[in-house]
């Protein structure tokens, strides 16, 4: 098991920027010294004023980035910007190491969300910029997965976030059936968050911050020992998409549910599509669609993540899409999130390949709506 991040939620000021530097490091050398792998440091700013003036918005945000590498930050969010959405394509294209998001609620939210998905594709030409772009349905602060992160406006906090999904994969091979495994799974995250839980409390309280928690997620990294979709189909018996993986996916979530340990975020399944090994080949060879990672985010994790599609998938049919994330999402009151990267040129089943290490070659997806014909 990884850290995905260590992300740190703190006030936009030059010097408290400086003093969550200090506070990462301090807790990735803490984790270092545990034996604990660390990917990531993030920061996480609170969202910006709904009549903040475009430019300043966005120059305001470019020496945030600045700022945040200078003290040792991998990548900044700045949360869910409301009004300022149309502004994000241009943020994005400014910026390197800047993430975004738009909260969707009842209302036009899904439309602006959707044009700027659209109009992200094309920065660069090949819908990467969409990676560091999500619409959040339910979503609250202190979650420290990025594009969902995002700082309360209190004092300083201080979350980790997991790439435990190969806890999943040795359970599901080490178990003689799918309720062992998940009580393996259930015992092992419990005593690890127990543990970076007391680890972490004292070094938080040191800057005088708070621990906000683990988002202990099964997250993926694109290697078939840690996928997400390998552990799935152990315990399924079936390929990723047929029937019986709904109870798999499930299993997992409650044995992360019923987990007792310091807990932020989602602590989830993530079935993020280009982020996992075997949800990528699965998605090429067509065993799933979006329906069925839909019907999975009732039950799991965070929602539509990585998901590629159509370059020419229309306005029209992103807005229904995250119409029905944020349903579902209010319905049964769970954070959800839309991660959806139309490619620019590519139809269903086209090839989808791009040079960064935490994405898998995959394929693009089929819009299963009307709004595609």
């Amino acid at each position: 098991m990884r850290i995905r991040a260590v992300t740190v939620f703190s006030c936009p000021t030059e010097e408290e920027i400086r003093r969550a530097g200090a506070l990462a490091r301090a807790a990735q050398e803490a984790l270092a010294a545990a034996g604990y792998e660390v990917q990531t440091l993030r920061l996480a700013l609170p969202p910006p004023e709904p009549s903040e003036a475009p430019e300043a918005f966005l120059a305001r945000a470019r020496a945030q980035e600045a700022l945040a590498q200078e003290a040792g930050f991998d990548y900044l969010s700045v949360g869910p910007v409301g009004p300022l959405a149309p502004h994000i394509p241009r943020l994005l294209a400014e910026t390197r190491s800047v993430f975004a998001a738009l909260a969707l609620s009842r209302g036009a939210d899904a439309r602006a969300a959707a044009r700027v998905i659209r109009e992200n594709a094309a920065i660069p030409p090949d819908g990467f910029a969409n990676l560091r772009f999500a619409a959040l349905a339910g979503v609250p602060p202190l979650c420290p997965f990025f594009p969902a992160a995002y700082h309360d406006g209190g004092p300083m906090a201080l979350a980790l976030a997991t790439e435990a999904a190969d806890l999943a994969v040795e359970a599901a091979r080490a178990a003689q059936d799918p309720p062992a495994a998940c009580a393996m799974i259930q015992a092992r995250v419990e005593a690890i968050g127990r543990q970076l839980g007391a680890l972490l409390r004292p070094i938080a309280a040191a800057f005088g911050a708070r621990f906000a928690g683990v988002d202990f997620s099964l997250a993926p990294f694109p290697e078939p020992e840690r996928s997400i979709g390998m552990a799935i189909e152990a315990l399924s018996g079936v390929p990723f998409g047929a029937s019986g993986t709904l109870a798999a996916v499930a299993g997992l979530a409650a044995a992360l549910h019923a987990a007792d340990f310091p807990r932020t975020g989602f602590c989830g399944v993530m079935l993020p599509v280009l982020e996992d090994a075997v949800l990528a080949r699965r998605a090429a060879e067509g065993t799933f669609g979006l329906p069925h990672l839909l019907l999975y985010s009732a039950v799991c994790g965070t929602g539509l993540d990585t998901v590629p599609l159509p370059g020419s998938t229309p306005e029209g049919a992103l807005i229904r899409i995250l119409e029905d994330l944020r349903a579902l999402s209010e319905r049964l009151r769970k954070p959800l999130t839309a991660r959806l990267m139309p490619i620019p040129g590519r139809e269903p089943g086209d090839p989808v390949r791009f040079d960064f290490a935490y994405l898998a070659p995959s394929a693009v997806l089929t819009v299963p709506d009307p709004g595609m014909c």
